[in-house]
């Protein structure tokens, strides 16, 4: 059953290797820094967004659109600082 979120936002992942471990890490240490919950979803599916393991379940691959989203408004700019990090390719774009 999916949580109510208050802010949700939309992305998608754009690197070549998806949603990896590494990326996963760093995210949920984001998600970490929230006062209240923070998830992740990828169509039905909805997971803990603070969880490595969590997040690598959902299997997101490049081109795999996501929804960022968190129980508590001001967790906001968490939010934002997670959807830059996927428009951001996780920082493993060619900087051609």
């Amino acid at each position: 059953m999916k949580k109510k979120a208050v802010v949700c936002l939309k992305t998608a992942i754009i690197n070549d290797l998806g949603m990896h471990a590494r990326p996963a890490a760093k995210i949920a240490e984001m998600a970490m820094e929230a006062q209240g919950e923070v998830w992740i979803s990828k169509g039905s599916s909805q997971v803990d967004a603070s969880s490595i393991i969590d997040i690598l379940t959902l299997n997101a691959v490049k081109g795999t659109c996501v929804e960022i989203q968190a129980e508590n408004q001001g967790d906001e700019p968490i939010l934002n600082r997670i959807k830059r990090f996927f428009e951001q390719g996780f920082g493993e774009l060619n900087n051609e």
